[in-house]
């Protein structure tokens, strides 16, 4: 695999390269946020090791504006902070794994392996179809600019269409997802929520993205318009 290295400690970067390479890899160091922006917009890199502090642009803010650039190589995340203030942030902003400084060059590898396993697949930090947008970190949705107050279960049921936009997603579907076991009263309430978010994310706005497929379920419209 070739590896992109986010690293600005000299030292600590031509460790991680020098035992990636005796591995078997293939690596590239980055000792800026603004290095790592264009190389891995030039390389199509397998995956990304990130140092949290970089001088510049934060390890935060590149792999955020990684996953904006459409960039969806798996990123571990380095942090000298044990926080779990600094973990949340990391991973809200697109990180798939994190390591905490010191860490066993061994676990790193161990962990990269399995990033590179599951792929670049999207996986995008604030949800869109078309001018709707969901952020499940800060749980806040909008229609274009106009911010839309949801309860927690709308917000719920929302999100779970929005991860699959442009599929036809049956009541029990959405139950599964939204709702846990120990909710019992299942009858009609996917019908009455759907109702609720049609009248908070459609009608105020003229749309009619939520779709109701006869004898099926409930299907977001990809475009959401």
């Amino acid at each position: 695999m070739r590896v992109l290295v986010v690293e600005d400690e000299l030292k600590m970067a031509s460790l991680l390269r020098r035992g990636l390479v005796e591995a078997g890899h293939a690596a590239d160091v980055a000792r800026t946020g603004d290095d790592a922006l264009w190389m891995a917009r030039a390389v199509d890199y397998d995956a990304v090791v990130l140092d949290l502090m970089l001088p510049g642009l934060s390890g935060v803010e590149v792999c955020r504006r990684l996953r904006e650039d459409g960039i969806w190589s798996p990123v571990l995340m380095l942090t000298a902070r044990d926080g779990v203030e600094d973990r949340i942030a990391g991973l809200d902003a697109g990180a798939d794994d994190y390591l905490t400084k010191p860490f066993s060059f061994a676990e790193l590898l161990a962990r990269l392996r399995a990033l590179v396993r599951r792929g670049s697949a999207e996986r995008p930090a604030v949800l869109e179809a078309g001018d709707l947008r969901l952020d499940p970190a800060t749980r806040q949705a909008w229609r274009g600019d106009a911010e839309i107050g949801l309860s927690p279960k709308e917000f719920a049921l929302l999100e779970t269409f929005m991860r699959r936009p442009g599929q036809v997603l049956s009541r029990l579907e959405l139950i599964e997802h939204a709702w846990d076991f120990a909710y019992e009263n299942r009858s009609n309430v996917v019908d009455v929520y759907v109702r609720y978010l049609r009248d908070k994310i459609d009608r105020p706005f003229g749309r009619t993205s939520l779709e109701t497929v006869r004898g099926v379920g409930y299907r977001l419209r990809a475009e959401a318009g």
